[in-house]
C-alpha cells in the first residue's frame, strides 16, 4: 500500500511537525504496511506541482496533520478529497481551531505534548481505514464524493506514466517470447510509482505467451495493491483456472463481479468465464464415469445446469456477446436430448413426472428463444464488420456454423457451413471445433449430423476407455551454477586457487551427475561465463551430454577482461570456445549490450538506474533464476523445480552480486542448492 503524508514543517505553534511525523505518522504507516512518501520529497526534487498531483492521486492512504491553519495542507487535502472516494485519514491536536468546512468530519487526535504515546491507537485507526477500502470498493470519505454521488474518480494511470524504455523492454521481451524476461521486469518494477500500470504491461504479455507461473505472480502484485480491481481479478480468475485451481478461479471472478465500474461486456466475460468453470467441472464428472454411464451422469450433474445459467446470464449482460449465447443454448441442448433420451433420470430430479414434464417443455421453449437471439446477434455482428470494412470474423463464422448444427435437421447443409467456415482458419481453430463437438458425440446427442460434420472437420480423438486419470509426470529439472572465479595472483584470502582446478572439476562433474540420475533428471545447465566454476560446469556438462546455457550480464569482450582474463590466457581460449559453440546452438545470450560502462550504472535499463544498491551483477543473477523457473516451475503445484550447484566458499562476495545472492534468492524458494564449500573441498 502507497501512502502519502500532507503536514506543515519544521516548528509552528511550538508543535514540531517533524517530530510528529518521525516518531508517530511513519511509524504508523510501516505497521499497517504503507510506504510512505511527503511533500518535502517534492520540494527537493523541484517537481512539485505535477509530482504532488500524481501521488495524491496514486496513494492508496493520505495522511493530512490540520492541527494548524496550513494553506499548503489545506490545498493538497482539497485536491484530495476532489480526485479520490475514499482514503483520507485527517489527525490533528489541540492546537488551532477546527476550519468550518471540516467541522463535522472525524479526526485522529493525538497528544500534543507526546505524539509517540498515541502510536498504538493512530495504528489502529490506520488500519481500521485500509481494510474499509479492501472490503468495499465503493467506501467513500471524501465530501465531495460523498456530495456528488454520480461523480467518478480520475484514470489513475493518467498521472502515473510507464516510462517508454520499460514498456519497450516488456514488448521485446514479450516479441521473443521470453517468458523469464517478462518475470524479471515484473520483480524490477516494484517500488517504483508507476508499478502497477507497469505490471499490467508486464501481465498481459505473459497472458499472452502462456506463461501462466509469471502471470499469476504479477497480478497478484496487482491486486495486493488494488484488491477489487477489475482487469486484475479476471486474469487471476483465468491464470488459476488454467493452472487447475477452479475454486481460486471462482473466488477472483466473483470479485470482479463486485467491481461496480464493470460494464455489460465486462459482466458478460466474467459470467462467461465462471460458466466455463462450471463446464469443466460437469466434464470432469461425466469424463470420470464408465462409458455406459456418462450420459446419465452428464445430465445429473448440477454443473450442467450452473454452466448453462451463467452463459446465459452472459448473453442477457450483452447481446453482442453472441458466444456466450451460443454456449447457453448447446447446454440446453445437451439437456432437452439427454432428457428425451434418459425419462428416469430427468424425473427423478423432480417431485413428480408432470413438473419434470413441464421443465423439459419450458427449456425447449428457451431453446428457441435462445437459437433466434443469438443468430441475430451474429447478424448484427457481421453487419458492424462489413460497417467499418473490416475481415470478417473466423470465429463468427464457427459460431454461425456452430448455430446450424443446434438448429438445423439438414446433415449436408450443416456439413457445408463448416466446411465454409474452416476453409481459412487456423488449425487452432479447428481443434477448438473437434473438442467442442466431442462432447456431443461421447453423449451421444446431436448424432444426425454429426457423421457429416465430422467428414469436413475430422473425428476427435476417441474418449478414454478408461475413468482413472492418468499418473502426474514429473517435470525434468534445470540445474542452476554459480561459483567463485579462479583467484587472481596476490588475493590476500584464498577462495579458489589455480592448482585446485581438478578438484573442483571433479567434485562438480559428480554433482552434476547425481541431478541427471536423480528423479525425472534434468533438461538444461544455466550458468555464466566466468573463469574456474562457470566454464568447469559448461565443460562438465558437455561431457555429460547435458545441454547448458552460457548467460553473460555484459558483451563477451567486456566480459572477458572483468571476469576471465585475470586468470590467464588458458581460461580465455577456453571460454571463447565455450561461447562459439553455444552461440551457434542458440544456447547463448548477454543480458546487457551497453559496452565501456566502467562504473556498471549504464549498463543497466535507463528506468532501473534509479535504484540504489542493484547492480548488472545482482540483475544476472535474478535474470538467469527467472528464466530457469519459467523453463521448470510447474504451474499447478508451483514446485520451482530448479536445483542451485554454488561453488561457495560460504560468505558474502567481494562485491553485489556474486555466489552468496543467488543461494539467498534460490533457498528463499524452497529449491535444493548444493553447496560444493571450497573451504572443505580445497583445505583452505
Amino acid at each position: 500500500m502507497r501512502a502519502f503524508i500532507i503536514r506543515p514543517f519544521g516548528v509552528k505553534n511550538e508543535i514540531d511537525f517533524d517530530e510528529v511525523a518521525r516518531v508517530l505518522i511513519s511509524p504508523a504507516l510501516e505497521a499497517v504496511g504503507a510506504e510512505g512518501r511527503e511533500t518535502l520529497d517534492i520540494v527537493e526534487s523541484g517537481n512539485i506541482r505535477t509530482d504532488m498531483f500524481r501521488r495524491l492521486l496514486t496513494a492508496d492512504l493520505v495522511v493530512a496533520d490540520l492541527s494548524i491553519h496550513n494553506a499548503n495542507v489545506f490545498y493538497e487535502l482539497g485536491i484530495r478529497h476532489a480526485l479520490r472516494a475514499h482514503g483520507a485519514f485527517m489527525l490533528r491536536c489541540a492546537a488551532d481551531r477546527f476550519p468550518f468546512d471540516l467541522q463535522t468530519d472525524r479526526y485522529f487526535v493525538y497528544r500534543r505534548d507526546d505524539p509517540a504515546a498515541s502510536l498504538p491507537a493512530l495504528v489502529e485507526a490506520l488500519g481500521r481505514t485500509r481494510d474499509a477500502g479492501a472490503k468495499d470498493a465503493a467506501a467513500k470519505d471524501s465530501p465531495v464524493f460523498v456530495a456528488l454521488p454520480g461523480l467518478s474518480e480520475p484514470d489513475h494511470s493518467l498521472l502515473n506514466r510507464v516510462p517508454r524504455d520499460f514498456e519497450e523492454d516488456v514488448a521485446a521481451a514479450a516479441e521473443a517470447r521470453r517468458a523469464g524476461d517478462l518475470a524479471l521486469l515484473s520483480y524490477e518494477a516494484r517500488g517504483f510509482e508507476w508499478e502497477v500500470n507497469g505490471w499490467r504491461a508486464v501481465g498481459r504479455a505473459q497472458r499472452n505467451l502462456k506463461a501462466w507461473t509469471g502471470a499469476r505472480e504479477t497480478w497478484e502484485r496487482v491486486r495486493a495493491v488494488e484488491p477489487g480491481d477489475l482487469e486484475a481479478n479476471i486474469q487471476l480468475g483465468t491464470v488459476y483456472e488454467r493452472t487447475g485451481d477452479l475454486t481460486k478461479s471462482e473466488g477472483a471472478f466473483r470479485r470482479a463481479l463486485q467491481n461496480r465500474a464493470a460494464r455489460p461486456a465486462d459482466r458478460a466475460e466474467v459470467y462467461a468465464l465462471l460458466a466455463r468453470n462450471a463446464k469443466t467441472r460437469w466434464r470432469g464428472e461425466w469424463e470420470a464415469a464408465p462409458p455406459g454411464e456418462r450420459a446419465a451422469a452428464a445430465l445429473r450433474s448440477p454443473h450442467l445446469r450452473d454452466s448453462f445459467e451463467n452463459y446465459e446470464r452472459a448473453f442477457l449482460e450483452d447481446l453482442n456477446h453472441f458466444y456466450s449465447g451460443l454456449l447457453a443454448l448447446a447446454s440446453l441442448k445437451v439437456m432437452v436430448e439427454l432428457a428425451a433420451a434418459l425419462p428416469d433420470e430427468w424425473a427423478e430430479q423432480f417431485d413428480d413426472d408432470d413438473e419434470a414434464a413441464r421443465a423439459l417443455e419450458k427449456h425447449q421453449a428457451q431453446a428457441a428463444k435462445l437459437a433466434a437471439a443469438v443468430e441475430l446477434s451474429l447478424a448484427a455482428a457481421a453487419a458492424r464488420l462489413a460497417r467499418e470494412g473490416r475481415s470478417p470474423d473466423v470465429w463468427a463464422d464457427i459460431s454461425a456454423a456452430d448455430l446450424r448444427l443446434l438448429t438445423s435437421a439438414a446433415p449436408r447443409r450443416v456439413a457445408a457451413a463448416y466446411r465454409a467456415a474452416l476453409a481459412d482458419a487456423p488449425d487452432f481453430a479447428a481443434d477448438a471445433v473437434r473438442k467442442q463437438l466431442a462432447i456431443y458425440r461421447d453423449l451421444g446427442v446431436l448424432g444426425a449430423s454429426l457423421a457429416e460434420v465430422f467428414k469436413v472437420v475430422g473425428e476427435p480423438p476417441p474418449p478414454p476407455a478408461a475413468a482413472e486419470p492418468p499418473p502426474a509426470q514429473r517435470r525434468e529439472r534445470v540445474l542452476l551454477f554459480s561459483g567463485h572465479m579462479i583467484d587472481a595472483p596476490g588475493r590476500d584470502k584464498p577462495r579458489f586457487p589455480a592448482d585446485r582446478e581438478q578438484v573442483a572439476r571433479e567434485r562438480i562433474r559428480r554433482a552434476v551427475f547425481e541431478e541427471m540420475q536423480a528423479g525425472a533428471g534434468v533438461s538444461i545447465g544455466y550458468a555464466g561465463g566466468a573463469s574456474g566454476g562457470d566454464i568447469l560446469f559448461h565443460e562438465v556438462c558437455d561431457e555429460l551430454g547435458l545441454a547448458s546455457r552460457l548467460c553473460l550480464a555484459v558483451p563477451p569482450q567486456e566480459y572477458v577482461g572483468r571476469s576471465v582474463a585475470k586468470a590467464g590466457q588458458q581460461w580465455v581460449e577456453r571460454f571463447w570456445r565455450l561461447y562459439d559453440e553455444r552461440a551457434a546452438r542458440g544456447l547463448m545470450r548477454v543480458l546487457s549490450e551497453a559496452a565501456d560502462a566502467a562504473e556498471g550504472r549504464e549498463q543497466m535499463p535507463a528506468w532501473l538506474r534509479e535504484r540504489s544498491g542493484y547492480n548488472i551483477w545482482q540483475r544476472v543473477n535474478l535474470w538467469m533464476l527467472f528464466n530457469a523457473l519459467e523453463e521448470a516451475c510447474d504451474p499447478r503445484s508451483g514446485d520451482p523445480n530448479i536445483t542451485l550447484i554454488a561453488l561457495w566458499d560460504g560468505r558474502t562476495g567481494d562485491g553485489p552480486g556474486g555466489t552468496g545472492h543467488l543461494v539467498e534468492k534460490v533457498e528463499r524458494l524452497g529449491a535444493p542448492c548444493h553447496k560444493l564449500l571450497t573451504g572443505e573441498l580445497f583445505g583452505l
